[in-house]
């Protein structure tokens, strides 16, 4: 004789009943739906997505790579002067290594070095 719902222990397993919603907590209209309402489905989607202008940056860095243009598109600066260079990764003062910043271009109208995530501020 077998007993439903039983471990092996004896105790009993508790059998959820009900599905709610995972949005909203509403209960659902059927079995096979995930969501209440479309209202409640397109906003788990939106909570799903990640922040476009960080993840931008992150695919702009990636198609540079991918284009072998990375270097010439970083913006660095020097650790003692603090002297920026667009794709110089040598200080041309200190003679020392400087540490990357993140991608960025020249400025139009005075050619200083600018990095895109202080533009996008």
């Amino acid at each position: 004789m077998t007993v439903r719902y039983v471990s092996r222990d004896g105790s009993l397993v508790p059998r959820r009943t009900r599905r709610d919603c995972p949005a909203c907590g509403q209960p659902l209209p059927s079995s096979r739906a995930r969501f209440c309402s479309a209202a409640c489905k397109q906003r788990a989607y939106r909570l799903r997505r990640v922040d476009e202008t960080s993840s931008d940056i992150v695919l702009l860095a990636a198609e540079l790579k991918r284009r072998s243009t990375l270097v010439a598109h970083t913006i660095y600066e020097c650790p003692t002067c603090s002297s920026r260079y667009l794709g110089e990764q040598r200080c041309g003062e200190c003679n020392r290594f400087c540490r990357a910043l993140g991608p960025g271009g020249l400025c139009s109208d005075c050619d200083a070095p600018v990095l895109i995530a202080d533009l996008l501020r």
